[in-house]
């Protein structure tokens, strides 16, 4: 394997994109563990699956979002680190038939960590397995391509919210949990503001491309002043989730998350055309959705409901 394929799959593989999967695991391992020491064999390869699935992903949203222009389009004072795609054949490290090659392979890998779980522990999360799958191809691939529609932003807070989180614990405990759903909720809805965030520097190349997510749509200036709305939407949530359920207070350490939510509401507020240039709004809007899962497992944790 030569370098530039070898950093092609490494991007294509970004553990800052990755960590999303295993934000949306935490919220469902910590409430299983609230009933019954978890089973990690199992919780490891749901994780290698959900990164299989993370990498093939990559792949093919790489290719439609290059024969779209849109990766083509992004001027190079609004590339980033967490924005633009994974620009793998943008920058030449890999072909269109490597792209591809990889997102089968990994694909077929996950697809298949997936069969095993089905088949030798637990039927029922093939359904929620399949949801997911058609919300992840549906994201950028044909027919419905949710991102180019205004709807991916939708698909994202379904995917990293309930789908991953409801599955994890149903690998565990062989049932349902509606109080999984519902702490979810709000982690789909941070992970939604990552996104939101990420997709103003790609704003005038998705725009050009006729990719038309939600910024596009709005515009900057109105996204900027609907990010703070996203972010209350969530903690407002997370307050109610003792109320509308049987979840303990505990949960509320999750709200370790608000410092880095504000500041990253506050600067794209104040800078809406190029707060990326300067201000690290994308790295708290990360950090925003990986503290409140590590809020909330602490919180139960150190409040003695984990056995």
């Amino acid at each position: 394997m030569n370098r530039k394929v070898a950093l092609g799959i490494y991007r294509l593989a970004d553990p800052k994109i990755s960590i999303t999967s295993v934000a949306s695991m935490t919220i469902g391992a910590s409430v299983a563990a609230t009933e019954a020491p978890l089973d990690w064999v199992w919780l490891l390869m749901l994780g290698i699956a959900m990164f299989c699935m993370e990498v093939a992903k990559n792949a093919w949203g790489d290719v439609y979002d290059y024969d779209s222009g849109t990766d083509l389009a992004v001027a190079p004072e609004d590339k980033t680190d967490f924005s633009g795609g994974k620009r793998v054949m943008v920058d030449q490290l890999l072909s269109r038939q490597q792209t591809w090659l990889i997102a089968f392979l990994f694909g077929a890998a996950g697809l298949m960590i997936g069969a095993l779980i089905v088949f030798m522990r637990e039927p029922q999360v093939f359904w929620i397995g399949m949801a997911g799958l058609i919300l992840g191809w549906s994201y950028h691939g044909p027919p419905l391509q949710l991102v180019y529609r205004g709807l991916g932003e939708i698909a994202v807070l379904l995917i990293y919210g309930p789908v991953i989180a409801l599955s994890t614990y149903l690998i565990q405990r062989h049932h349902w949990n509606t109080e999984v759903l519902w702490l979810s909720l709000p982690l789909g809805i941070f992970i939604t503001a990552f996104l939101w965030v990420n997709e103003f520097p790609d704003h005038d190349a998705d725009q050009s491309a006729n990719k038309r997510n939600m910024v596009v749509l709005l515009g900057k200036h109105r996204a900027s002043r609907t990010l703070p709305v996203i972010y209350l939407a969530g903690f407002a949530l997370m307050l109610l989730l003792p109320v509308i359920t049987t979840l303990p207070l505990a949960v509320f350490w999750g709200a370790i998350a608000v410092p880095t939510a504000m500041l990253a509401s506050l600067w794209c507020w104040q800078n809406p055309l190029s707060f990326y240039r300067d201000k690290p709004v994308q790295p708290m809007a990360l950090l925003t959705f990986v503290l409140y899962p590590l809020g909330v497992l602490s919180g139960l944790y150190f409040d003695g409901h984990m056995l």
